[in-house]
């Protein structure tokens, strides 16, 4: 008895110090590793004109956004192009209006022209949004656009945004131009988790390794932000966009795939000014937002959620966890491990929360963060072996039978 306890004793002290130190190897990695992606300084380079403004076709899809088309259509109806450009407003299936608000709006504002169509339900394997986005890019392709802005019904561009795209995507040679739209962030909840969405999303998806050299590459990393993807139309027919991505939950990531599988350059950044105005006041809100596709980022496939809850644990609780443990059992490595982890993840945090001029002292929440995500993907792999799959504007969206190849992550994605 005497030395099973004494074995177990060591396995347990082994234990509370190889654990944290594991969870500090990690961050480390990711601090040097994993393309800088705590960095926000990947943004549009300024502005270099082109020698000609190509045709612009912006399409919006639009399902029950009269609370919000207000603030984001006006700034689109506005833009400071000096090419052709045209607005196409998908309005499907809304029931509070949205189609009407858009054509008053459009009255009232002018500038672009903006035509609002309906695309009607869409039929089976194809989700609701990018259902609209090919009834959109099917009227736009009677413009001869050379480029496609695809973009949310709630994201506001600055005046010059559709130019700088423009001139971006035609200086760079690149046939995506994404930008990462900054979020609202006014509530307690919002300051709380929106900052970290963008941070965990740059940490799967670094920009650097989409935007530069070592991502033009045909494989790799590739992913975009919906909110706002100028797409050039000739890329978009040789990677069939949006049929080949028609079943995508995660609609800007899949495309990316598809552009990029087709030999296409993709570049991603972050937003200056461009900004979403949804508010998501309450926590169930942003649950919801996340809930909704994040087994669908897994694949719906138990083994990669055991994996990435794992990973969840060992990288952003373990080391509170220990810091807790250390000082409670007088463990001096413990303690150390996990503070010395917890620092470099509050530190790797800091760039992101200046980003949203958020306080500095919410970086060491991160850990209490990390686990409502944790939450968050459980719940959505719950919510999707209940039969309810993922939810987009009222509707569900069950897990397509086969899944094209172009919705699957690559090698490095």
């Amino acid at each position: 008895m005497g030395h099973t306890a004494h074995v177990s004793a060591d396995v347990w002290t082994s234990a509370v110090t190889v654990v944290p130190a594991l969870s500090l190897a990690a961050w480390l990695w990711l601090l040097l590793a994993r393309g800088f992606f705590w960095r926000t300084d990947v943004r549009l380079p300024e502005l270099r004109e082109p020698a000609d403004w190509p045709p612009v076709c912006v399409v919006v899809p639009a399902r029950d956004e009269a609370a919000v088309l207000g603030a984001s259509l006006p700034s689109l109806l506005g833009q400071d192009y000096p090419g052709r450009a045209e607005v196409f407003l998908i309005d499907d299936g809304s029931t509070d209006g949205t189609g009407g608000l858009a054509c008053e709006l459009a009255r009232g504002h002018g500038g672009l022209p903006l035509t609002v169509a309906s695309p009607g339900e869409p039929p089976a394997g194809w989700t609701g949004k990018l259902w609209a986005v090919r009834h959109g890019i099917g009227l736009a392709r009677g413009r001869e656009p050379e480029y496609l802005l695809l973009t949310d019904a709630d994201i506001a561009h600055a005046p010059d945004g559709l130019r700088r795209l423009v001139a971006a995507a035609r200086t760079g040679g690149f046939d995506v131009v994404s930008q990462m739209a900054r979020l609202r962030v006014e509530s307690g909840w919002e300051r709380l988790v929106v900052p970290a969405f963008v941070y965990f999303f740059a940490q799967l998806y670094p920009f650097r390794w989409i935007s530069e050299e070592r991502g033009r590459r045909g494989t790799g990393t590739a992913a975009a932000a919906g909110g706002c993807v100028l797409l050039r139309a000739d890329a978009a027919e040789r990677a069939r966009i949006p049929d080949a991505i028609r079943h995508a939950v995660i609609d800007d990531v899949a495309l990316a795939r598809a552009v990029k599988g087709r030999g296409g350059r993709v570049w991603l950044g972050l937003a200056d000014r461009v900004d979403s105005v949804r508010p998501y006041p309450r926590l169930r809100d942003l649950w919801r937002m996340v809930s909704r596709s994040a087994y669908a980022q897994l694949r719906h496939n138990v083994t990669l959620l055991a994996g990435t809850v794992a990973g969840l644990a060992l990288v952003y609780l373990v080391p509170p966890v220990a810091v807790v443990v250390g000082a409670v059992t007088g463990s001096a490595a413990a303690a150390v491990l996990g503070a010395a982890a917890w620092l470099v993840m509050a530190g790797t945090y800091l760039p992101m929360l200046r980003y949203y001029r958020q306080p500095g002292w919410l970086a060491p929440l991160l850990p209490f963060t990390a686990f409502l995500y944790l939450l968050m993907t459980v719940d959505s792999a719950v919510q999707h072996y209940r039969g309810r799959g993922a939810a987009w504007k009222g509707r569900t969206y069950a897990r397509p039978a086969v899944v094209p190849d172009e919705g699957r992550p690559t090698a490095g994605g």
